[in-house]
């Protein structure tokens, strides 16, 4: 099944959101991405089959309407990718309440928003397919981005949620979990909180580290990020849920284990509760 659809992604200038509206293009795809300048938005759509829009999806009061224009002008979008996004790093106890409330806003509320203005129409099709793409970080967490875990987790809850609730209507909704990949997200797309406690210094300085010389140099490749989701729209029964990435894979399959192993650990405890 190879038939032609109209992508809606937010965040196209950069990331698996530039690489998927680039592969997307190749395979005969129609793109409407959202771009945030209008220099970016006539760039984007010097390609073939390209449309953008300047759009930031924390500006909520906006989104039904530019929603509703792409739809009315453009015609049906087939698949919503969520892609915008960015990453927080800091120590829990350093990073200021205001960056996990922005963290949010952009990650999960951004996300929402979007998802919000387009379930409607897809309702009334009763057809569409909405990607999230969240994070192995939606599944497992790593020290120093509790900000960053807490907004992913949340889409992957979000997520599940949402495609019980859309069955009925022919939609289908996947969390897309990518693992490390050569984006820009621990680059210049990171947002770091600035280090104040000397005390973590020992079992923190060496992961921020570390994860500023990888970046660039990850294992993943967003082009085969790109086609990947491109097979899983071109399925009848996607996931709910996909890891992206053999380090995905491995970290949230050892995740599930512990959690596994101490669910029995303390199952006499937790059964005590039963009246």
């Amino acid at each position: 099944m190879n038939t032609h659809k109209t992508l809606f992604i937010t965040g196209v200038s950069s990331g698996f959101g530039q690489a998927l509206a680039n592969e997307a293009l190749a395979a005969g795809h129609r793109v409407i991405g959202t771009v945030r300048s209008e220099a970016a938005r006539a760039a984007f759509e010097q390609q073939a089959n390209a449309f953008a829009r300047v759009l930031d999806v924390t500006d909520f009061a906006t989104l039904d309407a530019v929603v509703a224009e792409v739809e009315s002008s453009l015609g049906p979008v087939d698949v919503l990718v969520n892609n915008a996004g960015y990453g927080h790093e800091g120590v829990f106890e350093e990073s200021p309440l205001e960056e996990m409330r922005q963290q949010f806003e952009v990650n999960v509320f951004g996300a929402v928003a979007v998802t919000k203005a387009f379930v409607p129409f897809m309702r009334e099709r009763r057809a569409g397919h909405i990607i999230n793409i969240t994070s192995m970080g939606g599944h497992i967490t790593m020290p120093g981005i509790a900000y960053y875990c807490g907004s992913k987790f949340a889409l992957e809850g979000i997520s599940d949620t949402l495609s019980k609730e859309l069955k009925p209507f022919g939609i289908h909704v996947t969390a897309v979990a990518p693992g490390s990949f050569r984006t820009d997200w621990a680059g210049r797309s990171m947002r770091r909180s600035e280090r104040s406690i000397a005390d973590y210094d020992a079992s923190f300085d060496p992961v921020r580290a570390a994860r500023q010389a990888k970046s660039g140099k990850q294992l993943g490749d967003p082009v085969k990020a790109a086609r990947a989701m491109l097979t899983l729209i071109d399925s009848a029964a996607p996931p709910a849920h996909l890891l992206l990435g053999s380090d995905a894979l491995q970290l949230v399959r050892e995740g599930l284990e512990a959690q596994l192993k101490n669910i029995a650990e303390w199952e006499a405890l937790t059964r005590s509760t039963d009246g």
